[in-house]
């Protein structure tokens, strides 16, 4: 064989090896997502597992449960019913906790995904589809970053395959990337986990070549950030060494700007609003372990079955170093976040749950563990005749190797996508989750309370079932929801859920919770226009008798109850007092919640010079003036998506709108609104015929504005280079 036979020969089989190590771990996270393995056991002999397979529960068109994601199949309904035919990606829902803005604070690319699936399959089917893309791209993405960084065919395919059996650790369930966690609902943060990683080595690579504009990286860096912000934070953070290389500031500069101009539309209006202090702060606690206990929920940076993977990894790692491999964006990929996650638990910071930097640490060393056997394997080859052809097949071994020792180590994962999959009309318990839909459905429209019961409602599939009630009932929004950072109601609904559950559950940090007190729980939802309420334990169930609620159905597994009745208007009995301190609007309000006594005494964070002020957080919540007028009648209420309407006799009076604050309302025949306790908005009308419009403001016309330059501006390019192309080509021939 001559030596150009030689370099063809290993050309071919280490991009087969290539195409092996991306295929076959992509195909075995197909399988198991698709719910088509029932279960993996041992067996003595070769493979030395045995898979159970059954009729792929992802391809079943139902209602996916399980975790968040069992709460997060409705936003894609919001957006195909309620957004898209108003031409909006962001706007309003009055859904849950009494109206929240959609995608102001999560992250809108799945959900468009979702939306455009939708057209062609069931919407269960689309949904669940959605769910495993990102885990799906894991092993492309592996294998791109470590060919960038200009590691070798036959080692970039080996750590490809032990990057992509991250995804199958089951120690953790929360931190994303992982299938575990993306079946708790963070499927978008494994969309935008890969979607980084990918991004990386587009940069990488580009430096490497001197290129100094990609488009490329700016899109991809685009919809990393449309998928997770956190994921787009580390990727930015761990570029920055690139800026110290030849070209590095040519290169990556472009992409962050690009980056941002494609996404502006959704991107400024996060930053604004976020930045507004217009989201809650749930006061996540950081995680300050290091060494983990086993197979656990809970979740470590070193847990037991990551040990053997970290020695592996760690002399990857001085191997690449001495080797003096291009792996330093790498190897800040793996440290910075294992510095971040103990950085945040020292400094004791909770706007940032640290335990979502994680994943970066977990998939650099898996990578780092696969550079290892690549360069071992590599090294043996060189001693053996034949070099390329044992180096390819050493290669496939490893390849297989790291497979099958991964699926002897899978437990938990095929009965979490089957209890996902299968969906809530898959548990036994459905018919009572049906029953209490088709009981609230059959009511005149409203909202809806309904008390926290973890047991009771985990049997649906998920303790988040009854947040489903506003998709299977149009007419009854629910207050409970998740995205509990989307609204400034959150806080508020968990102080109700607090009181009238047995059983809460608490989230937020930092709230004074009262846990079983139905009778203040009423009096807090006549704040919020409450209608209904629904309870699952007995206790529940006997108190609100006791305190007189009129029954409306009574079942074995629930008891659903009138509340006293509310209006969605109230007109002000006292002049409201304005807040002119220097702490956090919330915190007064929380304050004022608190104080039964004066929930009749509007406290408001802005308001006419007339109206009386105070500094302190604990009031005095009682010093506005009593309102004559206080009398006056309010009509045709009508509470649309993105507009309020309402009539009233008492001009010049103000009134309370039972709708949360933001800043997006616009009042129309009355001044305001303005943000009032605990969560709501306030008008005083100046005519008889008052409306409210959730309109679009100055973020989301510049976004969208700069978002439609920067499209303009890609397609100038292409078609540019395209010409550009074609001159070269015809100077050539002549």
């Amino acid at each position: 064989m001559t030596t150009s036979d030689s370099l063809r020969s290993s050309t071919r089989g280490g991009r087969l090896l290539a195409v092996l190590a991306v295929a076959l771990p992509t195909v075995l996270i197909l399988l198991v997502m698709a719910g088509l393995v029932a279960r993996v056991s041992p067996q003595d002999a070769f493979p030395f597992f045995n898979l159970e397979f059954h009729w792929p529960s992802l391809l079943l068109a139902n209602t996916p449960t399980g975790g968040d994601m069992g709460a997060h199949v409705v936003l894609p309904q919001v957006l195909r019913d309620n957004l898209l035919p108003t031409g909006r990606v962001l706007g309003w829902s009055n859904y849950w906790y009494a109206g929240y803005p959609v995608f102001y604070f999560y992250f809108p690319l799945p959900a468009l995904f979702t939306v455009f699936l939708d057209v062609f399959v069931p919407y269960g089917v689309a949904f669940k589809i959605t769910t495993i893309v990102g885990l799906l791209g894991m092993p492309f993405a592996a294998y791109y970053l470590i060919r960038s960084v200009g590691l070798a065919r036959p080692v970039a395919a080996v750590s490809a395959a032990f990057g992509s059996m991250f995804v199958f650790m089951e120690s953790f369930s929360i931190f994303g990337a992982n299938i575990k966690s993306t079946l708790a609902g963070e499927f978008s943060f494994s969309w935008s986990f890969a979607l980084s990683l990918i991004y990386l080595g587009v940069v990488i690579r580009n430096v490497r070549e001197g290129r100094r504009f990609s488009p490329l990286a700016g899109v991809l860096l685009a919809l990393t950030a449309m998928s997770h912000i956190v994921t787009t934070i580390v990727v930015v953070v761990v570029s920055l060494p690139l800026l110290l290389r030849r070209r590095g500031g040519s290169t990556l500069l472009p992409s962050w700007i690009l980056g941002f101009g494609v996404a502006a539309f959704w991107a400024l209006s996060v930053f604004v609003r976020t930045f507004g202090g217009l989201n809650t702060d749930m006061g996540w606690t950081p995680l300050t372990g290091i060494r983990g206990a086993g197979i656990s929920n809970v979740g470590t940076p070193l847990p037991n079955e990551f040990i053997p993977i970290f020695a592996l990894g760690i002399i990857g790692m001085v191997w690449a170093l001495l080797r003096r491999e291009d792996v330093g964006v790498l190897l800040t990929m793996t440290v910075l976040p294992l510095f971040g996650y103990l950085l945040i638990a020292e400094q004791g910071w909770t706007i940032l749950y640290n335990a979502r930097l994680l994943p970066y640490w977990f998939m650099g060393i898996f990578l780092f563990a696969g550079i290892a056997v690549g360069l071992g394997a590599t090294r043996l080859a060189r001693w053996l005749p034949n070099r390329d052809e044992n180096m390819v097949v050493g290669g496939v071994l490893a390849v297989g190797l790291t497979l099958a020792v991964t699926i002897i180590g899978v437990h938990d994962i095929p009965g979490w996508v089957n209890w996902n999959y299968q969906g809530y009309e898959g548990k036994a318990a459905y018919p009572e989750l049906e029953s209490i839909m088709v009981a609230v459905d059959q009511l005149p429209e409203g909202r809806v309370m309904w008390e926290y019961d973890k047991d009771v409602q985990s049997q649906y599939g998920t303790p988040m079932a009854l947040m489903l009630i506003p998709y299977w009932s149009e007419d009854h929004d629910t207050m409970e929801g998740v995205f509990f950072e989307s609204s400034l109601t959150t806080p508020f609904h968990f102080l109700n859920q607090s009181e009238m559950s047995k059983s809460p559950s608490q989230p937020v940090r930092g709230l004074t919770y009262r846990t079983f007190a139905l009778d203040r729980g009423i009096e807090h939802s006549k704040l919020y226009n409450l209608e209904y309420y629904v309870t699952q334990s007995e206790e529940m169930t006997t108190e609100a008798n006791r305190l007189g609620l009129e029954p409306l159905v009574q079942a074995e597994a629930f008891s659903l109850f009138a509340l006293p009745k509310s209006d969605a208007v109230d007109v002000a009995a006292f002049t409201p007092m304005v807040y002119d301190g220097e702490e956090d609007f919330t915190d007064v309000a929380i304050n004022w919640y608190d104080e039964m006594d004066s929930l009749d005494r509007w406290i408001v964070a802005s308001g006419p010079a007339e109206w009386p002020r105070f500094d302190d957080l604990a009031g005095p919540y009682d010093e506005g003036e009593p309102i004559e007028a206080a009398d006056g009648a309010v009509s045709d209420v009508v509470i649309e998506d993105h507009r309020i309407s309402f009539k009233t006799t008492a001009v010049g009076v103000p009134h309370l709108v039972k709708i949360s604050y933001f800043p997006n309302w616009q009042a129309v025949g009355a001044e305001g609104p303005y943000r009032a306790a605990p969560s709501l908005m306030l008008v005083v009308p100046t005519q008889e015929e008052v409306s409210l419009e959730f309109a679009r403001t100055w973020t989301e016309n510049v976004g969208t504005l700069l978002t439609l330059i920067t499209l303009a501006f890609l397609v100038w390019w292409v078609v540019e280079r395209r010409s550009l192309r074609r001159r070269k080509a015809a100077r050539s021939e002549v």
